[in-house]
């Protein structure tokens, strides 16, 4: 962001922001990669093969205790959309020789990211005049819902009262109180004290918590002792509905139509995934452009032969995308 700080010069830039995915933060897109670029490297590179112009790039760190965030407001995780909104953005404008309009103002992101940056162009589009979806969460019923049993699976680790072999009482356990409400019994919280007392954890611990992370980012509750819901019971795994429902309003294929006059205002939509994603978010990303398309939205979708980790080279094509619907 040098480029654009102080007071010498008279020249004014766009201004590109990073939404990193989960477990990920703005610091961590600006350390050494092997056999890669971070991402002040990439856009020098872009920048020096004039597949772009000079832009400030900002980096903000969003991580939580839960590992991250969806760049929304929740009052369990944090108000992130209103961080970024109301601080982040002036502070970036009153220091540094941006462009200060939404109109040269734009975000990009992957995963958790991604799925910040297409929710920021709907619900937010006064502050934003295109953005890049790298990978990002879409079609919840997928994406999130298969993962669940592992999470349940790793919850029951930390259940109050440990298994032992024989007769299993189904409607005794299985009704105890909260659960059938989507309220944590003590597992969840013994779970996120045994993680965070821990400086290694396991990768189905990561997914567990970030899981967890999901249902506070989507269900949360100020009135339950965690400060959110879950969307099944942690018994029987049985999907409450109504929970559910909390989850699947923030989805971003239930959200075009709500939100089309704001995305038809967007400059620039790039949406990109590949084709065997893991969390299998190529099917959401397939949804959401259909849905988009079908809505008369102008975007740009691309799929490719990767699936969901490390594809940050994909940015060679998104960073170019925006600053050509940004620049001045």
């Amino acid at each position: 962001a040098g480029v654009g700080r102080g007071k010498a010069g008279h020249a004014r830039f766009p201004v590109l922001y990073d939404m990193v995915g989960f477990t990920g933060s703005g610091l961590s897109h600006a350390g050494w990669k092997a056999f890669s670029y971070n991402i002040p490297e990439r856009v020098a590179r872009l920048i020096h093969q004039k597949k772009m112009g000079p832009a400030i790039v900002v980096m903000p760190d969003c991580f939580t205790a839960l590992g991250g965030n969806q760049y929304i407001n929740s009052s369990a995780v944090g108000r992130y959309a209103d961080y970024l909104l109301q601080e982040i953005i002036p502070f970036v404008d009153r220091e540094f020789r941006t462009l200060a309009s939404r109109e040269h103002r734009g975000c990009f992101g992957k995963s958790s990211g991604g799925f910040g940056a297409i929710t920021h162009g709907m619900k937010y589009a006064s502050h934003w005049g295109a953005i890049a979806d790298h990978s990002g969460d879409s079609y919840f019923d997928f994406v999130y819902w298969h993962d669940w049993p592992n999470t349940l699976n790793e919850l029951g680790k930390h259940r109050a009262r440990k298994r032992v072999p024989g007769r299993y009482d189904a409607v005794k356990e299985a009704s105890v109180a909260g659960l059938e409400q989507g309220i944590d019994d003590g597992r969840v919280k013994r779970f996120l004290k045994h993680v965070w007392a821990k400086e290694k954890i396991s990768s189905a611990e990561a997914h567990c918590i970030m899981n967890v992370c999901m249902a506070a980012t989507y269900d949360p509750d100020p009135s339950t002792a965690l400060g959110f819901r879950l969307p099944c019971n942690l018994e029987t795994g049985e999907r409450i509905e109504k929970r559910w429902q909390q989850w699947l309003a923030h989805d971003p294929i239930n959200l075009v139509s709500r939100y089309a006059r704001n995305l038809k205002s967007l400059a620039g939509i790039y949406i990109d995934c590949g084709w065997s994603d893991q969390f299998h978010i190529h099917y959401g990303t397939r949804l959401l452009s259909q849905r988009l398309g079908a809505a008369g939205i102008a975007h740009r979708y691309e799929e490719f032969d990767d699936n969901h980790s490390d594809v940050d080279y994909r940015m060679d094509i998104s960073l170019p995308f925006l600053y050509r619907a940004l620049q001045p």
